[in-house]
Formats: C-alpha cells, sequence, structure tokens
C-alpha cells in the first residue's frame, strides 16, 4: 500500500479559498453524491442523528434533509469558510419547517481525524470524497467509529489510484516533484475499515471520465473547487512555463474526438459499526451517549 502525503493545512487553506467557487465548479462532486444517495434506497436505516463529514457548502446536507426530514443534521467540514457557506445555504423556509419539526441542523468545522463529538452520538455518517483529504485515512475512520452508534451505517466515497492519470501520465519526466496525490486502493481502504471497528464493509468502484477543451480548464476547475495539489513531495515555487508547456503537449496525446479526458476513480464503500464487545461482568466495552443539546465532546 503506497501511503498519501497529504499537506492538511495546505489542504484546509485551499478549500477556504474556494468556498466562494466550489459550488460553480464541483460537477464531479454532485453526481457522485447522487450516486451515492441511490445507494441508500437500499438500507433501511431511519437515523436520528446524520453527521455529513466533509459537508462542503452544503448541497449534501440538503440531500440528506430531503431523504431524512426528522432527522437531526450535523454538517462538519475542516474549513471554516465552507461551514459558512452551508449555513448560508439554509433557506428561510427551510429553517422554518426544521424549526417546526424540531430537526435541527447544526454546522461544526473540525478534522476527520479529531472530531468534536461525543461517542456514539450520531447514527449514520456520510461523507462524499472527503477521505481523499486526510493523511491518513486509518485515524480518520476509526473516529468515525467512534462517533457512532453501535450498528450506525458509514456510507462514504474517495478517490482511488487511477485519479487524474492522464495528468500524472503527462508529468511524468518533466521534472522530480510531485503534481498528482497518490490515493489508497479500494482493498487497502476496506482492510482500514475493519481495523478501525467497522462490520461487514462493502467496497467497489467506477471510472468517472470528464472530457476538457484543455489541461488549462482542467487545472482551473482543480482549482476552484480547492482540489489543486498539496502533496508533500509538491514543487513549493512557481512552475517554469518551459516545464508547463511541455506537460501539455504531453497531455495532447491523450486528445480524443477534440477534447482531453480526466479520469476520475471513484471508490464507494459502506459498513456497519461493529456491536461493542461485552466484558467478563456483562458491560459494553464501549462508550455511552452523551445527553447533551449539541453531541459535542467532552472536555477533558
Amino acid at each position: 500500500m503506497t501511503a498519501p502525503r497529504i499537506d492538511v493545512r495546505a489542504a484546509r487553506r485551499r478549500f477556504e479559498r474556494a468556498a466562494s467557487t466550489y459550488g460553480d465548479v464541483a460537477v464531479l462532486a454532485r453526481e457522485v453524491e447522487r450516486r451515492m444517495a441511490e445507494r441508500l434506497d437500499y438500507m433501511r436505516d431511519d437515523p436520528q442523528c446524520v453527521l455529513d463529514a466533509g459537508c462542503g457548502p452544503g448541497e449534501g446536507l440538503a440531500l440528506l434533509r430531503k431523504r431524512y426530514p426528522r432527522a437531526r443534521l450535523i454538517g462538519l467540514d475542516s474549513a471554516r469558510a465552507m461551514t459558512r457557506s452551508a449555513r448560508r445555504a439554509r433557506t428561510i423556509l427551510g429553517r422554518v419547517r426544521n424549526l417546526l419539526s424540531g430537526a435541527a441542523c447544526d454546522h461544526v468545522c473540525g478534522e476527520l481525524a479529531r472530531l468534536p463529538l461525543a461517542a456514539a452520538s450520531v447514527s449514520m455518517v456520510w461523507s462524499n470524497l472527503a477521505l481523499a483529504w486526510a493523511a491518513d485515512p486509518l485515524p480518520a475512520l476509526s473516529e468515525l467509529a467512534r462517533v457512532l452508534q453501535p450498528r450506525g451505517l458509514l456510507m462514504f466515497s474517495t478517490y482511488g489510484p487511477d485519479t487524474l492519470k492522464e495528468l500524472r501520465g503527462a508529468f511524468a519526466g518533466v521534472d522530480r516533484y510531485a503534481h498528482v496525490h497518490r490515493f489508497i486502493d479500494m482493498h487497502d481502504l476496506g482492510d482500514m475499515l475493519v481495523a478501525a471497528g467497522f462490520a461487514e464493509p462493502v467496497m467497489d468502484m467506477e471510472l468517472v471520465t470528464l472530457a476538457y477543451t484543455g489541461v488549462a480548464a482542467l487545472a482551473r476547475d482543480l482549482r476552484l473547487s480547492g482540489q489543486s495539489n498539496v502533496d508533500d513531495g509538491r514543487r513549493r515555487g512557481l512552475m517554469a512555463p518551459r516545464a508547463w508547456t511541455k506537460m501539455a503537449v504531453a497531455y495532447e496525446a491523450s486528445r480524443r474526438e477534440g477534447r482531453l479526458p480526466a479520469t476520475f476513480e471513484i471508490v464507494y464503500g459502506h459498513a456497519w459499526k461493529a456491536e461493542a464487545r461485552m466484558r467478563e461482568h456483562g458491560r459494553a466495552d464501549g462508550a455511552q451517549v452523551m445527553k447533551t443539546d449539541f453531541p459535542l465532546k467532552k472536555a477533558k
């Protein structure tokens, strides 16, 4: 398994800057979210509290509200500007309906690997393409397991190793720096789910190809959606025009029917938090749900 080398602080800064433009270019994220939602049709869960881990500007929260109108929703993102956008995206009518139904929607800023939520405080976790930006998915998955109630459902998507393979190939030989992130294979993610405390993991993947007029248009979409390069091995200064031109010429070899393809390997996974094992004296070996108005982690 090739470990990712994500600069988490740089990723957070990129998403902060992209909060106002993300919705304009996040075509892929919306499509993946729609396909994830279709998978919920096969689940019989009726969760009381749903965490959208990596909520972005809130489109996933709106989708979850339609499906679970009585559930309490929590939108979490590492970029504070994203949580502000998600809060502003809620209409006045929607807020009134939530108030009358008692179904709250909270927004909180936090990292996946250090969730500011109490143990066993949510009954379902939904996460669309957020695990791709974790420095190590295992601690993030362990945290998601911690905040889930036993038999709570985790449903997520992330990027796989073949993501942006054309761009990676075009940069090969240009210089020694990393220009495209390395993402984890779905089989390794399945093993991580078990190690993190999940049971019955189901993994699958598909390739989604977007078509662009040129490599500059692809770079623009990645930048405006906050998904530009934050690999630890990236070049820290500006790229020389000659190197960019060399890469662009190499990418042109991929052009088909007047368009440049950009392949994204989308990995889907879902699993349930394993039941807490019973200790010899009969008590459950797991944390109890905290009875708080908001399921924040208890201060030490």
